[in-house]
């Protein structure tokens, strides 16, 4: 079930710290990230990508209030949802890249499929 993880963190920070990953991750194609956060931000950014399917001034209203940035919603629903309107899910994925160096955390590189 998405967003059931705590992370070790507040509801607000936590938010917060997802809203910025899913922006950055729509922004740049691919972010690089603990584990189990790559796992939260994939359910989160598959949901924004879904929206971005339907393209009506609702879900456009519904990603603004998720999405931090103005012209990345714009990328989303100009550029990249049409790129997955064929595919019915799975537009991220999640390589797993060795660990941190400071606290052992498994690292992973979560990236859009092209």
């Amino acid at each position: 079930m998405p967003g059931t993880r705590k992370l070790g963190r507040p509801t607000d920070h936590r938010m917060s710290m997802l809203r910025g990953q899913v922006t950055a991750l729509l922004e740049h194609g691919k972010i690089e990230t603990t584990l189990t956060r790559a796992k939260e931000v994939r359910s989160i950014t598959e949901r924004m990508i879904t929206l971005g399917k339907k393209n009506t001034l609702h879900t456009r209203r519904q990603a603004l209030s998720f999405i931090t940035k103005e012209d990345v919603v714009k990328k989303l629903f100009d550029e990249i949802s049409p790129k997955y309107a064929q595919r019915a899910g799975g537009y991220t994925r999640i390589l797993k890249t060795g660990v941190r160096r400071g606290d052992a955390a498994p690292t992973a590189i979560i990236a859009l499929v092209d």
